[in-house]
């Protein structure tokens, strides 16, 4: 199944400001779109969760192979002017979101990359909207992306790539895509994204199991 749109990707300029940057939209085909979401993790809990820790069927299945492909690599390569060969890779992927996430952040100093793509069929939604800021603040907006229709953001980590959204709850499906530094930092954001996910999980059905117990 043909997933992307690389001529939509190959056309659109790395943007340099803030920091450096691509976003395009309807990076995931509206063909694909409809058979990963047929196939996407049931995700009850919010969070990142490495993909070991959800079960997921073909149609998301053909999404992390492309992800890990070398197609994928070289077009990054290419767009990033960086070389990618031999550097380790992450995915976790999203279900929900809290009205506590999206905090202002930079992302972590072992990541290279950081690719973004959103799978929602539609968002009319002012919260949950990335916003690629100048500075730490939510207002110094330079780039907002709409969390939906397979569109894609993709940045160059660095000390001031600060992003963030606005609060928002409910249903936001979003797969992350990594390339890090090295195996070690691979295993630290698997192992923190397992811990929070086994915490949260057993926070919610702890929660879950104590009102029944009272009820």
């Amino acid at each position: 199944m043909d997933l992307f749109d690389w001529e939509a990707f190959r056309d659109t300029p790395l943007s340099r400001e803030p920091y450096e940057h691509v976003v395009v939209n309807g990076f995931v085909k509206a063909g694909a779109l409809k058979a990963i979401n047929a196939d996407y993790p049931v995700i009850e809990d919010t969070g990142s969760f490495p993909l070991e820790t959800v079960q997921f069927g073909s149609g998301f299945k053909s999404l992390v192979d492309a992800l890990e492909s070398a197609e994928f690599r070289k077009a990054f390569e290419e767009k990033f002017q960086i070389d990618l060969s031999g550097r380790p890779t992450t995915i976790t992927v999203r279900g929900r979101c809290a009205g506590s996430d999206g905090q202002i952040h930079t992302d972590s100093a072992g990541k290279i990359i950081t690719v973004l793509i959103y799978l929602n069929p539609a968002w009319d939604e002012s919260g949950g909207r990335l916003r690629l800021l100048r500075e730490k603040s939510i207002d110094a907006v330079a780039a907002e992306v709409i969390p939906s229709q397979g569109n894609l953001v993709a940045f160059l980590r660095s000390d001031h790539s600060w992003h963030g959204h606005l609060p928002f709850t409910g249903e936001r499906r979003v797969v992350q895509f990594n390339w890090v530094v090295n195996k070690r930092n691979q295993t630290i954001v698997r192992l923190r994204h397992r811990l929070s996910a086994s915490v949260k999980h057993f926070l919610r059905h702890g929660k879950s199991s104590e009102a029944n117990r009272q009820g």
